[in-house]
């Protein structure tokens, strides 16, 4: 194999694969790079392959002159040092020797000890999935989504997810399609994010499918999409997801598309989610986003560990919001804001000001609405039509 290289697209490249390198394993393999040199006439693409076990990446680089075909193993972390300290060279050229690789520029030559190419365990890639073979369940569903409206609801939700917690399936985000709908939720336990969008009116496959995808994998994909004008086909079997960004002209992914992400799912049952989203709130707020996010900011600064609420303090007379904040031995905080629209009685209610700013983070919309029932119930907030996010209230002394 001999190939010569864009050094900054190679380095961006081997930046992303090594998102599913293993970090720690007895299986030198899985800590290793898989560069595939092929040539289709006088085109010739270099593909990238990781994988930890649990998840998949494959990635093809374009800006490459190959000038023999072939494969090689190698650590990641060194590849990715090397070609990073090179950061004066314009290209580099890969040449493997045996089980090495040479690396070279105008001024430094470097040879780093790999392992047989063939010890690389085998990664599914989308056409296999769709079709089907001896090794690799058929997809029960494959649909393909725009990379945009796919970012947008994978980051209104996945910030919600549980990090550390023994149940394993809110550590992950539900993914659910019916028809021409995909909804997305996740939880801690403790707040909600639910986000909605449609699919393509051209997807002809309405067969239902629900499944629980691990938020780095999900992370991961958003890192792989480069332009809102892509398109990501997805597949899911029994136990996988399958993420295909697809290269410009690109149908779907059976031609291997630009890159491609596979992950385990997330073993369990995801909470009855409906049930945790209030249907009887008699109290309605419209706030302006931008202000709203300011006040709980700053009425956070005077809040630590043990107080870590922000008391917000409701009147309908007025139409305004108190919040206000206490903390022993620091002191006091207390912000007025003008309301849009108050509908109900006045309320007195306390949240994680951490939680409220998360959600306010990933609206777009310049309003948001807050619905509340009383000071013990959980709170509501939307934008739009498809995005509701649940918080629960805390006691404040």
């Amino acid at each position: 194999m001999k190939v010569i290289c864009d050094r900054a697209a190679l380095l961006d490249a081997i930046n992303l694969v090594s998102g599913a390198v293993a970090a720690r394993t007895p299986r030198v393999q899985l800590q290793c790079v898989k560069l595939e040199a092929t040539k289709k006439g006088s085109a010739g693409e270099l593909t990238l392959l990781a994988t930890d076990g649990e998840m998949s990446m494959r990635l093809k680089l374009m800006q490459v002159d190959v000038q023999g075909t072939g494969e090689a193993l190698i650590p990641a972390d060194k590849l990715r040092q090397i070609i990073g300290a090179e950061d004066s060279e314009p290209t580099l050229t890969l040449e493997t020797e045996e089980d090495a690789m040479h690396i070279r520029g105008r001024d430094a030559h470097f040879k780093v000890y790999g392992y047989p190419a063939g010890d690389f365990p085998p990664i599914p890639d989308m056409a296999s999935v769709i079709a089907g073979t001896a090794e690799i369940a058929k997809a029960k569903a494959v649909f393909t989504h725009s990379a945009a409206a796919l970012d947008t609801i994978i980051t209104r939700t996945s910030f919600a997810t549980a990090r550390e917690n023994s149940r394993y399936a809110i550590n992950g985000v539900l993914l659910k399609r019916d028809g021409k709908r995909l909804e997305m939720v996740a939880t801690d336990g403790r707040r909600l994010a639910l986000c909605r969008t449609q699919l393509a009116a051209g997807d002809k496959d309405t067969k239902a499918v629900s499944c629980i995808v691990p938020t780095k994998a999900l992370s991961m994909i958003q890192r792989l999409i480069t332009s809102p004008e892509e398109q990501v086909q997805i597949a899911i079997t029994d136990n996988q997801i399958f993420f295909t960004v697809l290269a410009a002209g690109e149908k779907d992914g059976v031609t291997g598309g630009r890159a491609t992400l596979s992950s385990n799912l997330v073993e369990g049952s995801f909470p009855p989610y409906e049930d945790v989203i209030p249907k009887d709130h008699d109290k309605r707020v419209v706030f302006d986003k931008d202000v709203l996010a300011s006040a709980v900011r700053r009425a956070a600064l005077l809040t630590n560990e043990e107080s870590r609420g922000v008391r917000l303090h409701f009147t309908g007379k007025n139409k305004q919001l108190e919040l206000s904040s206490r903390a022993p031995e620091m002191g006091e905080a207390q912000i007025t804001v003008d309301l849009s629209k108050y509908e109900g009685d006045d309320l007195e209610i306390g949240f994680n000001p951490a939680f409220i700013t998360d959600a306010l983070k990933v609206i777009n919309e310049p309003e948001v609405i807050f619905e509340l029932k009383a000071g013990n119930k959980p709170g509501l907030i939307k934008s739009g039509q498809d995005f509701v996010y649940v918080v629960m209230p805390v006691n404040l002394q």
